[in-house]
């Protein structure tokens, strides 16, 4: 497989993919009209953000089956054509989520604790300390619009803060152990940090304007890590202006470049972004919220996996006998009225060994390998086992997630959202005939270790 690579990246994404077979051609500074004159040689591209891949650009791509974009969203790529033309779409959100996540807290509570205002008055001599009195995070109602893979890494950071979280997203039962999903009427009402994670498109675009704004019940501080396009920044001006919107952070602006390069060509500032330099109650950052050390191998290695999983395991799947299933049980989930009570009588009375989590049990498997199973009661408003309305659910080891999803939907299974990775391991969800909802989980169990 012959790939072009349009944009620098780390190196492991080349090498992966030159393992898996392919040739790679480097091509990283000519016009987008030169790479289309010889894109038709090209089965795969690598893209970040250089330029738009258009109806014009795919037209001349002939033999292209994929195009992988080394980031969290296909924003630059027309889409609907490319599924027109059978093209596969590949980004790599799992990437940079943490990094995402991270940046975002991060942001918040330099806001909250004035430590940008505070540093520059220091070093000007100033030892300001009751202009510079803190607001704590705790106690907060934080509000999360777009709970994908950003959002769940947020909503993961958030915890150990005593917040509220709680999140609006088109689609359903995104919600779980770390954020209720609520109605956007609901959202608006109790929230008291709004954090946007949503990805380009028309339902986002322009989203927080002056009519938005005037939505919320309670003067709100605004964090945007998404994308720029989101916000109407003399809409946010204005309310910061009348103190509707408290302060922001703001990571993404919307006179960005399609390449998130670069801000503007000439001298020339917009008069909203020059009150946004000047405000003490706005921090900025230049794009940067997914864009660590970390992040960029990681993204990197996101898009060999995917083509790996797409485009090369077909020989070693068929060299299999038979998949492997359900390999022991992973955990029980039950709703209870108060989990820390329940939890402390557990741990005093039958010795359970206790954490925020419940309790986990370790064993060994077939091979001798550290093996766990958890033991986890959560309040009775848990939205994590939905669809189900049964007051539990099982969690089960299985030996490859995807392979076994992509079985079960052959089969019929109903699938419940999409598949989901963390450190300790990946998560996918499926329903019984009865309607319990069933969490499969590839443990990684030395993440616990």
């Amino acid at each position: 497989m012959k790939i072009l690579l349009i944009d620098t990246n780390h190196q492991i994404l080349q090498e992966g993919l030159q393992k898996l077979g392919c040739i790679c051609d480097e091509d990283y500074t000519s016009s987008k009209e030169k790479i289309e004159e010889k894109i038709a040689n090209y089965e795969g591209v690598v893209i970040r953000s250089r330029f738009n891949i258009d109806a014009q650009f795919l037209n001349c791509a002939k033999n292209l089956k994929f195009i992988a974009r080394v980031g969290a969203g296909l924003e630059s790529i027309d889409v609907e054509k490319a599924k027109k033309k059978g093209i596969h779409l590949i980004s790599a959100p799992e990437g940079n989520r943490n990094a995402v996540g991270e940046h975002t807290l991060g942001m918040l509570l330099s806001l909250f604790n004035n430590l940008k205002k505070a540093d520059l008055e220091i070093r000007n001599g100033k030892w300001l300390r009751e202009a510079n009195r803190g607001v704590e995070l705790e106690g907060k109602t934080v509000g999360i619009i777009g709970y994908g893979n950003m959002g769940k890494a947020f909503a993961k950071k958030l915890k150990g803060f005593d917040v509220e979280v709680i999140c609006y997203d088109i689609k359903d039962n995104v919600g779980d152990e770390n954020c209720k999903q609520v109605s956007l009427k609901e959202l608006q009402e109790k929230t008291t940090v709004l954090s946007l994670h949503t990805p380009f498109n028309k339902l986002s675009h322009n989203m927080v304007n002056t009519l938005f704004i005037h939505k919320f019940k309670n003067p709100f501080y605004l964090i945007n890590t998404a994308r720029g396009s989101a916000v109407v920044t003399n809409d946010l001006v204005e309310a910061l202006k009348n103190k509707k919107i408290l302060g922001a952070c703001l990571d993404v602006l919307e006179y960005e470049k399609l390449s998130f390069e670069n801000l503007f060509e000439n001298d020339s500032l917009p008069v909203a972004f020059d009150y946004l330099i000047q405000a003490e109650n706005v921090l900025l950052s230049p794009h940067i919220a997914g864009w660590t050390v970390e992040s960029k191998v990681k993204l990197a290695q996101t898009i060999v996996n995917k083509i790996e999983e797409i485009y090369f395991s077909e020989n070693k799947i068929a060299s299999k006998p038979e998949i492997k299933r359900v390999t022991g049980i992973g955990g029980l989930f039950f709703k209870t009225e108060n989990p820390a009570k329940l939890k402390e009588w557990y741990k005093t009375h039958l010795g359970f060994n206790t954490n925020e989590w419940g309790c986990t049990f370790w064993w060994k498997d077939n091979n001798g390998n550290p093996a766990s199973t958890q033991w986890s009661p959560f309040k009775n408003d848990t939205t994590y086992f939905s669809p189900s309305k049964k007051e539990f659910m099982f969690n089960y080891r299985v030996h490859n997630l995807t392979e076994l999803l992509g079985k079960l939907k052959e089969e019929g299974v109903t699938i419940v959202g999409e598949m989901e990775e963390f450190d300790y391991g990946k998560f996918g969800w499926i329903l019984d005939p009865d309607g319990n909802k069933i969490e499969l989980w590839e443990p990684i169990d030395t993440a616990f270790l």
